[in-house]
């Protein structure tokens, strides 16, 4: 028999029972082997997928009618999906997906993303969603998914949705046909944070540590950014520092701002016991909606307009101390070496002279905050320079470098 790529299908059979079978159609014309998820609720449909309703409750510890007997769509959603997560891991773990695609509206969008976002980066991840026209963020979250926007409902099969579903399977099966696991990485990884407010010098970090042997990744750090580079530090153990240069994320989750990355920011790595080098890229400011919203939420700041739709706010000597203190509170945590590198001169672009934000009387301001809130085992250090400058960068690179070794004497 031919050994297939396995794709799993998550989709209710009571109430997508037409554009499941389409769907499963489509993958199985393209290839690949399915097995069929049902997380249905109000009732078993035959004939039944590989993974009927029951099973599914089953992995949360319930009965099918257990379930429904809860009588709150939310508490049935929850167990089911719980039920759902495990069922798929352990049907993962005996048989290897290459694939994964899940369709739904609101409902079926929440459980089969979070189905979605415990797989690994890599692993085709697939969702077929009525919320894909914009509202995405709960359901991509860090990882790696796919939406593909039905247009219409998902409420039968028309002229659109039969090519929108169809384009979703072709491409599900392509890239599993091409999938193959995670392995190590060749290199050891450095984990850097950036916005292009800090490129020259991130940009230039990452060049020379190619130069020396390492592989960068860069994250953006707009919220699902920081977020992504954390999970990544969790899961992969080939990543041997973290250059964590860009801290909007930080400020935003302060300061109610669009770019949180939530309060756990950055203690994957401080947890893990990975080096870590701290730089306040991007702590003189906050990010806002467009000009308008940005002066009601901030009122009395100063503001430069990024673009109609961001704008951002210059932070001040409060905020600045508030995220050194927020920043101490982290290392505090720290199980492994931790360096904070402050340039005096600008924390980014906006804070220089060609900027618009630009305040050199604030950047000793933050600098006596981190003096004051770090450990005394942090490397704290001073830099008469711009974040974008050479200086900087260099003594970045030089830093990882001195830490990554010293990590490789301890551990041998």
């Amino acid at each position: 028999m031919e050994n297939k790529p396995k794709v799993l299908l998550i989709a209710t059979l009571d109430t997508k029972a037409t554009e499941a079978r389409f769907i499963r159609e489509q993958l199985e014309a393209n290839g690949v082997e399915v097995v069929h998820m049902d997380p249905s609720i109000r009732q078993e449909i035959t004939p039944a997928a590989e993974i009927p309703p029951s099973e599914v409750a089953a992995g949360a510890g319930k009965t099918i009618q257990q379930v429904r007997d809860l009588n709150h769509e939310g508490k049935c959603q929850e167990a089911m999906t719980a039920g759902a997560i495990k069922v798929a891991q352990a049907l993962h773990a005996r048989s290897p997906l290459s694939g994964i695609i899940a369709i739904g509206g609101s409902m079926g969008s929440a459980l089969g993303s979070a189905v979605l976002q415990t797989f690994p980066y890599g692993l085709p991840k697939v969702l077929v969603s009525t919320m894909a026209s914009g509202f995405t963020r709960p359901f991509v979250g860090a990882r790696d998914i796919i939406m593909f926007n039905p247009v219409t409902d998902i409420a039968g099969l028309n002229t659109i949705t039969r090519t929108v579903f169809s384009n979703a399977a072709i491409a599900t099966a392509a890239m599993a046909k091409a999938y193959k696991p995670y392995t190590r990485e060749p290199r050891p990884v450095v984990a850097m944070g950036t916005l292009g407010t800090i490129d020259r010098c991130t940009v230039r970090v990452r060049k020379k540590l190619e130069e020396k042997g390492f592989e960068v990744l860069v994250f953006h750090t707009l919220g699902t950014g920081g977020m992504a580079l954390d999970q990544f530090v969790a899961e992969r153990d080939s990543v041997v520092a973290v250059v964590d240069t860009s801290v909007n994320e930080h400020n935003d989750f302060l300061n109610n701002g669009l770019t949180s990355a939530g309060p756990d920011r950055s203690k994957a790595a401080l947890k893990k016991g990975i080096p870590v080098i701290f730089a306040p890229g991007n702590a003189d400011f906050m990010v806002s909606g467009p000009i308008d919203i940005a002066r009601q939420q901030f009122p009395g700041k100063r503001y430069h307009l990024h673009n109609s739709a961001l704008t951002a706010v210059r932070t001040e000597a409060e905020e600045l101390r508030k995220l050194a203190k927020h920043l101490g509170g982290l290392v505090a945590e720290a199980k492994g070496p931790v360096s904070f590198f402050v340039p005096l001169k600008g924390f980014s672009h906006h804070d220089s002279p060609q900027g618009h934000l630009h305040d050199p009387s604030l950047c000793p301001v933050f600098l006596d905050g981190v003096k004051a809130s770090m450990p005394r085992s942090v490397n704290v250090a001073e830099f008469d320079c711009h974040i974008n400058d050479e200086q900087f960068a260099d003594a970045l690179v030089d830093e990882v470098v001195r830490l990554v070794e010293q990590q490789k004497a301890t551990v041998g």
